[in-house]
C-alpha cells in the first residue's frame, strides 16, 4: 500500500486532486488570510489607540488630512482592504481551484500594504502626494492580482467580485484626490462605504446562509434558509441602486427612499435564513447578528436624510461602518482562521468575548449619534470595546495564524 502523502501537502486539495498549499518555511506566508488577518488585527489596534490620541489632542498627524479623514481612511482603506485581501486570497483557490498566493510574493503584497500605512502616518512629512501614490498603489495591485487568478481560472461568475474591488481602489483615489485638492474626502469616503456595503451583500449574502444550512444539518434540524431566487436578486438590486443614489446624492429624499426600499428588502431576505435557529452557535449567529446591520444602516441613514435633525448623516453611517463592516469582517476572521487551521468552528470563550466587545463598540458609537451631550463617553466607551475585541483576537488567534496548521502538527 503507498505511503500517504503528507498533510501539509494533502490537507487541502481541490476536488480534481490539485493540491492547492506548496510547503513554505514560514507558516504565516502559507496562505493569505494568515498575515492579513493578523495585520488587520494588529492595525485596528493600533489606529485606534491613534485616534483616541488625536481626539484627546494627545498626539498630532496626518495634517493634510485631518484627523476624522485619516481616521475613515485607516477603517475603510487600510483595516478593511487587509481583511478583504486575507479573504480574497484564501477563498479564490477554493473558486478556481489554483494555488494560492504563497511565500516571496505573498510576503511583498503584505509589505506595500504596510508601506501604505506608513505612507498615510507620515504624510506630513514625506508629503500628501507621494503619501497618495504609495497608498493607492496597493488596492490596484490587489485588484490586478484578483482579476489574474479569476480569468486564468475561468471562474467567470466571480468577476463581480473584482468590480467591487477595483470601485474600493478608484474610491481611494477619490479620497485622496479630494483631500489634495479640496480638503474634505467625503465623496472617497461614500464611494467606499457603499462598495465594502456591496462586498458584505454580496458575499456575506453567499456564505451567511451556507454556512448556517451546514450547521443545521450537523444538528439535524431539517430547516434550511431560503436557496438565492429571484427575491435575492431583486433585493440586491435595489440595494445597488439605493446605495448609487447616496453616493451621488446624500441629501435628496429620493435617497432616503431608495435606502428604505433597500433596507426593508435586505432585511426580509435575512429573516429568510433561518438566524434565530442558529443562536446556540454565536460562530454562526454572528454572521446573522452582523449582516443585520446592513438594512438597520440604511434606515439610520434613510432617517439621517429625511430628518437631518433628528440624527447626523455621520453618525448614521456608523452602523454600516462599526456595524455592518466591523461584526462581519470579525465573524469571518475568527471562522475563517478556525477552519483553515484545523481546529474545530465552535465558539470558544474568548471568541465569545470578541463578539461580545465588538457588539458593544458598535451599541456605543451608534447611541452617541442620539445622545450628543454623552458623545464623548459614548466615543471613548465604543473605542475601549473595539480594543478589547481586536486586541482578544490578536492574543487568542494571533498564535493560530503563525503557528503550522494544527492537523501538520498531528501529521508530524
Amino acid at each position: 500500500m503507498p505511503a500517504q502523502p503528507h498533510a501539509a501537502s494533502s490537507a487541502a486539495r481541490p476536488s480534481g486532486g490539485i493540491p492547492r498549499l506548496r510547503p513554505v518555511s514560514v507558516p504565516l506566508l502559507s496562505y493569505g488570510f494568515r498575515p492579513f488577518f493578523l495585520g488587520a488585527a494588529l492595525w485596528a489596534c493600533v489606529a485606534m489607540v491613534l485616534w483616541v490620541g488625536l481626539l484627546s489632542g494627545l498626539v498630532q498627524f496626518a495634517a493634510d488630512y485631518g484627523g476624522v479623514a485619516w481616521h475613515a481612511h485607516e477603517f475603510l482603506f487600510g483595516y478593511v482592504s487587509a481583511v478583504m485581501t486575507g479573504f480574497l486570497l484564501t477563498a479564490i483557490p477554493n473558486w478556481t481551484g489554483r494555488l494560492p498566493l504563497q511565500g516571496r510574493p505573498l510576503a511583498g503584497l503584505v509589505t506595500l500594504w504596510l508601506c501604505g500605512r506608513a505612507a498615510m502616518l507620515m504624510s506630513d512629512r514625506i508629503g500628501i502626494v507621494p503619501a497618495a501614490l504609495i497608498d493607492s498603489s496597493y488596492l490596484f495591485i490587489l485588484t490586478a492580482a484578483v482579476l489574474r487568478e479569476i480569468v486564468t481560472g475561468r471562474n467567470w461568475r466571480n468577476l463581480k467580485v473584482v468590480g467591487l474591488t477595483g470601485l474600493v481602489a478608484l474610491a481611494n483615489v477619490a479620497f485622496h484626490a479630494e483631500a489634495i485638492f479640496s480638503g474634505a474626502p467625503a465623496l472617497g469616503i461614500r464611494i467606499g462605504t457603499g462598495a465594502i456595503v456591496g462586498l458584505i451583500v454580496l458575499i456575506g449574502g453567499r456564505i451567511t446562509p451556507s454556512f448556517t444550512s451546514s450547521w443545521l444539518s450537523r444538528q439535524g434540524d431539517t430547516t434550511r434558509p431560503r436557496p438565492l431566487g429571484r427575491f435575492d436578486m431583486l433585493s440586491i438590486a435595489v440595494m445597488a441602486l439605493a446605495l448609487i443614489a447616496w453616493v451621488a446624492a446624500p441629501q435628496e429624499d429620493y435617497s432616503g427612499f431608495a435606502l428604505i426600499a433597500a433596507g426593508v428588502l435586505q432585511a426580509i431576505r435575512l429573516f429568510r435564513w433561518a438566524g434565530v435557529r442558529t443562536w446556540s452557535e454565536p460562530i454562526v449567529f454572528i454572521l446573522h447578528v452582523g449582516y443585520a446591520f446592513v438594512p438597520l444602516g440604511a434606515f439610520m441613514l434613510a432617517l439621517s436624510i429625511l430628518w437631518p435633525d433628528l440624527l447626523p448623516q455621520t453618525g448614521a453611517l456608523h452602523a454600516w461602518t462599526t456595524g455592518a463592516i466591523g461584526v462581519m469582517t470579525l465573524a469571518v476572521m475568527t471562522r475563517a482562521t478556525r477552519g483553515h487551521t484545523g481546529r474545530a468552528i465552535v465558539s470558544d470563550a474568548a471568541t465569545n468575548l470578541i463578539y461580545t466587545a465588538i457588539l458593544a463598540a458598535v451599541a456605543a458609537r451608534v447611541t452617541a449619534a442620539f445622545l450628543p451631550e454623552y458623545s464623548n463617553g459614548l466615543l471613548y466607551a465604543s473605542a475601549a470595546s473595539w480594543l478589547v475585541a481586536f486586541g482578544t483576537f490578536v492574543g487568542s488567534y494571533g498564535p493560530m495564524l503563525i503557528k503550522v496548521r494544527q492537523s501538520d502538527r498531528q501529521g508530524c
